[in-house]
């Protein structure tokens, strides 16, 4: 705990768990997620080196842990009690609903990216708003 009342530990955590379960996400749902992209094969998704970049993978991991931490700030605001598992799932549908979902429908939509891929990307943040939300609220400030 710190002197504003997050939990830095649990923020830390949770972007691990996050991390972790979105690479799941996308070991599970690799075909069709390429195939929603019009890509054939792993190769089609590699850069002119022929190699994965860690770009993506330190990309995401920073992402995870700035969004563990706002929501936590988000449950931190809301008062005290707010640390409960049920508010932490609540509160990550809420941000996923009005802002995750709406702004990857929007931009995929001016990309012309299949339904698929919207659901796809939008289930992964879905499930990751709701691990971290679970997390924050049962570990609490």
């Amino acid at each position: 705990m710190s002197g504003v009342g997050i939990n830095y530990w649990a923020v830390l955590v949770s972007a691990i768990a996050a991390w972790l379960l979105g690479a799941a996400y996308y070991m599970a749902l690799a075909k069709p997620w390429m195939a929603a992209h019009g890509w054939n094969n792993e190769a089609d998704m590699l850069g002119p080196t022929g190699k994965t970049s860690p770009i993506p993978f330190i990309t995401s991991f920073v992402a995870e842990l700035i969004m563990a931490w706002m929501l936590a700030g988000i449950l931190f605001h809301v008062g005290k009690g707010a640390f409960t598992i049920m508010n932490g799932i609540i509160s990550a549908f809420l941000i996923w609903a009005g802002f995750v979902a709406t702004t990857i429908s929007v931009n995929y939509a001016f990309s012309k990216k299949p339904p698929m891929l919207i659901a796809i990307d939008a289930g992964h943040w879905l499930a990751v708003l709701l691990l971290m939300g679970i997390i924050l609220g049962a570990w609490g400030v």
